[in-house]
């Protein structure tokens, strides 16, 4: 992209966080606070390459990690919802395929 500006990089990073509605990473978080949202952390992981990082869905991500599906802003819960509808019917649709 040539974007060299970090206060670029940091302006075009928060939009990016404001569409897919995920929070802030805070490296200074406690431990003592609950899990970042559900989606950051599933973006996180999917930020790697390989096989399966690529073939990982939201919903497996979710069962894999045993982690609740909520978020930590009350505003990103539908975004969250209409995702893991999504994933379900897509697994949904290449059960039936097979």
């Amino acid at each position: 992209m040539g974007v060299t500006d970090f206060s670029h990089v940091q302006e075009i990073s928060r939009h990016v966080r404001e569409l897919l509605g995920t929070e802030e990473p805070l490296f200074n978080r406690s431990i003592a606070l609950p899990y970042r949202d559900n989606m950051g952390l599933f973006l996180e992981r999917k930020s790697s390459s390989g096989k399966k990082a690529d073939a990982l869905t939201f919903s497996q991500f979710i069962q894999e990690a045993a982690l609740e599906p909520y978020a930590t802003d009350p505003t990103l819960q539908q975004t969250q919802a209409e995702a893991e509808a999504d994933a379900l019917l897509v697994s949904r649709g290449t059960q039936t395929q097979d």
